[in-house]
């Protein structure tokens, strides 16, 4: 329910931009708010009581104190001028008088009833206070809230003769308080949802499109050049918007004149270098009786021919790569017998290259639908790189077994060398087009990428780990139709065994 309200609203992720502006400008307005609330509370608070205490003060001001004083010089007993007193008084409906003798007693009061001897606060302060005036606001034995005022009333000799205190309830006041402080708390509240929406639906003609921009900018940056954004407004945002989709359609125009371009340029080298290949091969194998610098000769042509023709069907294939026209021929297949074959060709030539090649593999077959040319190519790419970045005496290994991934059967293959490694920079883009680890090396940088685009049409996986110095382990899973029986099951653990002979640690896949 709070999900959908939010997409109704159209109200932004609270974080980056807006997580900053609610912490900055609604922050600010909050802090703003609760300030003026608890100064209109306590305005209206002081207001309300003032005029509570200028009502009780007018009641006993210094002339009505006067008349107790002139009774008394002229002989008339406190009693007696209080009972007129009391008649006479203008506040007697809102409040409750006590006239109080010298002793601190109530000898009469407003409400007709006796008062039992308490302590009577405001004029224990009114008699220390130069004014002999006093203020209270609390509550009586009772529990009931009041104000009161106490004026002390002295005879001629300037003695303390009594005093009059006068005292309302606060109950329905403070009840009135509360009432105009809940209105204006829901007042600021509705002017605060008011701010925080208005500004979220501001903010919201912000985000939301550079939310869009960023989506937008990354599927280009993955290669998605038909990605455009929409333009929904005719301002600064809007035109970053028209730049990018200008750019994005540059970037395009500018891909296929290169995709085209590699497409174009290998298929007219394949032609010459087909020919060049094939005569070059014909002369060598027939040149009996020429000299051994011509025979060298024809030998490095055939050789650098070969190599030619192996980088132009890498381009070819990256043209394909490019274009999403890279194909599967699916048959049934035995993965570990295009693997087997592949090894047993790779091994005569690591041989005379000084690498040992260990090979491991399960005797019973790998059932799956797969392209073996095409597996057999990424069998090749792998290996020869291993054997490029292998060191003189060293050793490369191949294993392969089955294992379960999400319930489902695969087989794993690992190969591995022990050569320089990849250093833990260069790890996570190994897989990317025209990346090198090893500029030193020779190569194009694609074979990688091309490996890895035709074990994920093959809905398989494909797994580097490395450390720089000691070597690097390749890990293939592919998916396959058949389950071993649990004698068969050569499960793997990261494939420990060759990680420990190889002397690798931990995994920086």
């Amino acid at each position: 329910m709070k999900k959908l309200f939010k997409e109704k609203l159209h109200i932004p992720r609270i974080e980056g931009i807006t997580l900053r502006w609610l912490i900055n400008i609604i922050g600010v307005i909050t802090i703003f708010f609760i300030i003026v609330f608890i100064i209109a509370c306590s305005s209206i608070k002081n207001h309300y009581y003032s005029s509570v205490e200028s009502m009780l003060s007018s009641g006993i001001s210094s002339t009505a104190v006067s008349y107790f004083s002139s009774n008394l010089e002229e002989g008339v007993s406190l009693e007696q001028s209080a009972a007129d007193f009391l008649d006479s008084f203008s506040y007697k409906e809102k409040t409750t008088t006590w006239i109080i003798d010298s002793n601190g007693e109530v000898i009469l009061s407003s409400s007709g009833f006796g008062v039992k001897k308490q302590e009577i606060p405001d004029y224990q302060m009114a008699l220390v206070d130069e004014n002999n005036f006093a203020r209270y606001v609390g509550k009586l034995e009772s529990g009931e809230k009041v104000m009161s005022v106490c004026r002390i009333i002295k005879d001629k000799q300037n003695d303390i003769a009594g005093a009059v205190r006068v005292m309302t309830s606060l109950e329905q006041l403070d009840s009135q308080i509360v009432k105009v402080v809940v209105i204006i708390f829901f007042g600021m509240l509705i002017v605060f949802l008011i701010i925080l929406f208005s500004n979220l639906f501001f903010i919201r003609s912000i985000i939301f499109p550079i939310q869009e921009i960023n989506d937008t900018t990354k599927k280009i940056a993955q290669g998605d050049y038909s990605a455009r954004i929409e333009k929904k407004y005719n301002d600064e945002i809007g035109n970053l918007c028209d730049s990018i989709n200008k750019m994005a359609e540059e970037i395009s125009t500018t891909d296929k004149m290169k995709n085209d371009f590699v497409s174009t340029i290998s298929h007219e080298l394949r032609t010459p270098l087909t020919s060049i290949k094939g005569w070059g091969e014909t002369l060598f194998y027939s040149a009996d009786g020429v000299d051994e610098v011509t025979r060298k000769g024809l030998e490095i042509i055939v050789k650098e021919a070969g190599r030619l023709e192996g980088f132009v069907e890498e381009l070819l294939d990256f043209s394909r790569l490019q274009s999403g026209r890279m194909k599967l021929n699916l048959a049934k297949a035995d993965i570990f017998a295009e693997l087997d074959e592949t090894v047993f060709t790779f091994r005569e030539r690591a041989m005379r290259e000084g690498i040992e090649v260990k090979y491991s593999i399960p005797e019973v077959p790998a059932i799956a639908d797969a392209d073996a040319n095409r597996l057999k190519q990424v069998f090749m790419n792998i290996l020869d790189n291993a054997l490029k970045y292998s060191r003189a005496a060293g050793k490369i290994f191949v294993k392969a077994s089955f294992t379960k991934l999400e319930n489902r059967d695969y087989i794993s293959i690992a190969i591995a060398d022990q050569g320089c490694g990849i250093s833990k920079e260069d790890l996570p883009h190994v897989k990317d087009k025209f990346y090198k680890a090893n500029v030193s090396v020779r190569g194009s940088g694609i074979g990688l990428a091309v490996t890895n685009e035709i074990i994920n049409l093959h809905n398989g996986k494909l797994e580097i780990d490395s450390e720089e110095g000691k070597g690097t382990l390749v890990t293939i899973y592919l998916p396959v139709d058949n389950s071993p029986s649990e004698n068969e099951l050569q499960e793997i653990s990261d494939n420990q065994e060759i990680k420990e002979e190889m002397g690798l640690g931990t995994n920086n896949e």
